[in-house]
């Protein structure tokens, strides 16, 4: 086929102005289209990109425990009872399920008063381990996390979040490193050894990152005078394993051992981020079968609007395609002259669409990095190319049967037409 000689192309630019009106409304079918796939698959994964960071940092196979008041009595127990996770209920879950990785008590303490340089403002206190990290990474943004010897040594310091240091550090700006400063927090002053970076939203347990503290956890547990209560047990499943089914075998441990009615479930809240996951997961996967199957509905209505072109092209053209025929031109020159009429239409209103739906993608991910740096929002290589190749595929379909029309015109039926 000779398809992209400078003649054919004359010829084909010819032919698709004589319809202007038809071939304006069809190309920007085809343009919009592709523009909302991508724009909407680009959309798609931006927001899963900056949905991501806000859950960045949690186990996605992590759990956490809080003890509740029994809704059932049970072995000689009144209804309503309040009872506690204890710390040796901790030692009791490492020792019998072999499924779990980390398993980790946290204290908490909300609306506690923080000062600092003459200012003030409403904190949550959270008592850990260092193994609290594999749960919940704080991403450390200056300074370091807590460990052991903070707890064995019972140390008055702690990691704040980064709202703390904007509020109660002005003078230090808005990236400021507080390390080695001191905070008082309900009387009791701490040295800041670390400014967690975490940000708002996504999964939070206990409160608002930014205005978390983190202490030792024994520091904590001495300065409140705690005792051996758990506020909320923290669990990580082995690889292998699925949190649902390891927070079951905990449950029922923790229910015979503080002497729980097995059905009561009410007395044992279990919050479980592998199930969060797993429904982000499936929210975006509709969302992107959504996604397709807007846009190619668009295009293939597109293509059925470039074939009904080629058609009253071919009608119109009955006289000379006769003649050609006539001539000398066989049926592959014909087939050549209406396909690539079809495939030029298709291919420079669909590339169009994409350039203009990555200049689009790339306008709102400039926007968005503001408050999100790491948000994505541009599409793949690989989309592209699968878009390029899909639009040809349209091209071909949509030209194929007025192709085959253009074919069997014989030259003296093109003469009686005319």
């Amino acid at each position: 086929m000779r398809i992209f000689d400078s003649d054919q192309w004359e010829e084909i630019f010819d032919s698709l102005s004589r319809n202007r009106s038809r071939t304006f409304l069809t190309a920007f079918g085809i343009f919009w289209g592709i523009f909302m796939l991508i724009l909407l698959m680009g959309g798609g994964n931006g927001l899963k990109s900056m949905l991501a960071q806000n859950f960045a940092g949690f186990a996605s196979n992590s759990g956490f425990m809080v003890s509740n008041a029994t809704s059932q009595p049970y072995k000689g127990f009144s209804r309503g009872r309040e009872w506690h996770i204890e710390l040796e209920d901790v030692e009791r879950v490492k020792q019998c399920i072999p499924q779990i990785d980390v398993c980790t008590p946290t204290l908490r303490n909300w609306g506690s008063n923080a000062v600092a340089d003459d200012h003030s403002m409403r904190v949550q206190l959270t008592g850990e381990y260092p193994e609290y990290t594999k749960v919940e990474n704080p991403k450390i943004r200056h300074g370091r996390a807590l460990n052991d010897v903070d707890n064995l040594q019972h140390r008055k310091v702690c990691v704040v979040g980064k709202r703390i240091v904007e509020e109660l550090f002005p003078s230090l700006g808005k990236d400021g490193n507080p390390c080695g400063r001191l905070i008082q927090i309900d009387n009791v002053y701490y040295t800041i050894v670390g400014v967690s970076g975490k940000g708002e939203g996504g999964i939070s347990i206990g409160g608002n990152a930014t205005t978390s503290v983190h202490l030792p956890y024994t520091t904590m547990q001495q300065m409140y005078n705690r005792g051996k209560n758990v506020d909320i047990l923290c669990l990580t499943a082995k690889s292998q394993y699925k949190m649902t089914d390891v927070q079951y075998k905990v449950e029922d441990l923790l229910k015979r051992q503080h002497y729980i009615s097995p059905d009561d479930t009410q007395a044992l809240v279990k919050i479980n981020t592998e199930a969060v996951f797993s429904m982000v997961d499936n929210l975006f996967t509709g969302v992107s079968i959504l996604v397709w199957m807007i846009g190619l509905g668009t295009l293939i209505s597109g293509a059925i609007g470039v074939s009904n072109i080629m058609i009253v092209t071919v009608k119109e053209r009955t006289t000379e395609i006769g003649i050609r025929r006539a001539i000398g031109a066989t049926a592959r020159d014909i087939l050549s002259m209406i396909m690539s009429e079809s495939i030029v239409l298709t291919l420079i209103a669909g590339m169009s669409g994409i350039t203009f739906a990555v200049f689009v993608l790339n306008l709102i991910e400039k926007g968005a990095q503001s408050d999100t740096p790491d948000a994505q929002f541009q599409i793949t290589f690989g989309l592209a190319v699968g878009a390029a190749l899909l639009l040809s595929m349209l091209g071909l379909a949509a030209g194929l049967a007025p192709a085959l029309r253009a074919m069997n015109i014989k030259p003296v039926d093109a003469m009686r037409d005319e």
